[in-house]
């Protein structure tokens, strides 16, 4: 393959490729980051939980040690750096060592009965390092108190740590969701990528397909997918195509040779009349001209009835008493010649076309009167969910290998050529048509004498009550 074809084939399942991968990495991205800040929020929540936790209970230590006029010293604790007690006009009355001689931790006093407040300071003189405090007001009224009078503060403190106070947290689970979300991309295109292969395989075979070489078959996968089952649904509608443009290019190449005979005979019947008009009897000659234009005419008829079965639209279809419309055919056979015996043991009701399938009743009756000797035997009966019409003659036959041949446009046995040589070759072939487009068919059955040709079609509705033989 050029290269040319090769660029213009690639940029299909690439585009897949990188619509999948984008949408992929995308959803995940979006995921992976709402987790992220769910997690994000659930650690911080915990560590401030446990650091809080801690600075309550060295608080309730204090405080629980204090009696009136007695100050015990505070007692700070690995996640306690700094407590104080601060009277209501911000002076440090009592501090640890590591708050000794430093300015209260905050100017925040908490109202009268607020408990414990927590909150987050950046004290000047802790080289812009932030601390988590908790403050607790002691009321001067109450018995236990140490000083009595005015209300005082504790505050507690302890610095505030890395994973709160700075974005670690979400710098680390950005940049795994980034990064797994790329991957999840990557992952998604490398898939997508190996799945599509055989689509590719598949379209390029497709479009190398023409009505030059229409052998070419798309490469059907091992596995059963539905990739496979693309394959072969390709494979499957290839055939059809093949086999309905050699069916098509077969019937243009018959029609063609069946139409030049009555043109060529048509042609040589004008020059000889123009060439020769002392020797030319003129009546004579627009006498075989007109049976040569009528003979074309015939055939262009059949023809054109050809197409029209072949393009039929199902949905046209009606119910039709399949008995009654044999019944109008039979009667409407001309009276002199071979007899026709008809015997209906039911009336089934089928879908279809009453012009259609009556030219096919026609051309069966007429078929079976060309060939009989002596009567012709039909019957309209029903076998399962198929109405079966069966049209008998007592005539010469048709031979085993020629049963299927004679449904093939314009051809013609060299018995039907002897009675009938101004046929077209195409009454059997529409006829077999015509039944297959109503989901039928149309056989030669064996028989002890003569031909038998079965018209099988489904039934719509259940038959009616039998009647009494024709």
């Amino acid at each position: 393959m050029s290269p040319l074809v090769s660029r213009r084939r690639w940029p299909y399942p690439q585009s897949i490729r990188v619509r999948f991968a984008l949408a992929v990495g995308a959803l995940f991205l979006a995921l992976l980051s709402a987790v992220g800040a769910l997690a994000v929020y659930g650690i911080r929540h915990r560590i401030a939980a446990d650091l809080a936790e801690g600075v309550h209970m060295a608080i309730v230590d204090w405080v629980s040690r204090m009696r009136p006029g007695y100050i015990p010293p505070p007692r700070p604790s690995a996640r306690v750096r700094y407590l104080q007690l601060v009277n209501s006009r911000g002076q440090v009355v009592v501090a640890n060592a590591a708050a000794a001689g430093k300015a209260p931790l905050s100017t925040l006093k908490p109202a009268p009965g607020d408990g414990m407040h927590d909150f987050t300071v950046c004290p000047p003189w802790d080289n812009g390092t932030c601390l988590l405090v908790t403050a607790l007001r002691l009321e001067g009224q109450m018995p236990d108190v140490p000083l009595r009078g005015e209300p005082h503060y504790i505050y507690a403190g302890t610095v505030e740590p890395p994973a709160l106070a700075r974005p670690y947290l979400e710098a680390g689970f950005g940049a795994a969701a980034l990064v797994a979300s790329l991957m999840a991309a990557l992952g998604t295109r490398v898939v997508v990528g190996r799945t599509l292969r055989p689509v590719q395989a598949i379209s390029t075979k497709m479009r190398e397909a023409t009505a030059n070489d229409l052998t070419m078959r798309v490469p059907a996968p091992l596995h059963n997918d539905e990739i496979a089952e693309f394959a072969r649904a390709s494979n499957a509608y290839l055939d059809r195509l093949e086999k309905a443009v050699n069916a098509y290019l077969r019937f243009a190449s018959l029609a063609s040779h069946e139409l030049r005979s009555p043109v060529t005979a048509l042609r040589t019947q004008l020059e000889e009349a123009l060439m020769y008009p002392g020797d030319v009897d003129a009546h004579a000659a627009l006498e075989h001209t007109l049976r040569s234009t009528e003979r074309l005419e015939a055939i262009i008829d059949d023809l054109l009835a050809y197409t029209r079965v072949q393009n039929a639209r199902p949905e046209a279809y009606q119910p039709l008493d399949l008995a009654a419309l044999v019944k109008d055919e039979v009667a409407g056979m001309p009276r002199e010649g071979i007899p026709i015996r008809l015997r209906v043991t039911c009336r089934p009701t089928v879908r279809g076309s009453s012009v259609q399938l009556g030219r096919v009743l026609t051309n069966l009756l007429a078929n079976a009167r060309r060939h009989a000797r002596s009567h012709i035997d039909v019957t309209v009966e029903q076998v399962d969910h198929q109405a079966v019409v069966t049209v008998q003659d007592d005539g010469a036959g048709i031979a085993a290998e020629d049963r299927e041949r004679i449904f093939d446009p314009f051809v013609r046995l060299p018995e039907s050529l002897r009675l009938d040589p101004g046929g077209s070759g195409l009454g059997l072939a529409i006829s077999r048509e015509t039944c297959q487009a109503h989901g039928g068919s149309l056989t030669v059955e064996d028989c002890p004498d003569g031909a038998r040709f079965a018209l099988r079609l489904p039934v719509s509705e259940p038959a009616a009550e039998r009647g009494a033989p024709a």
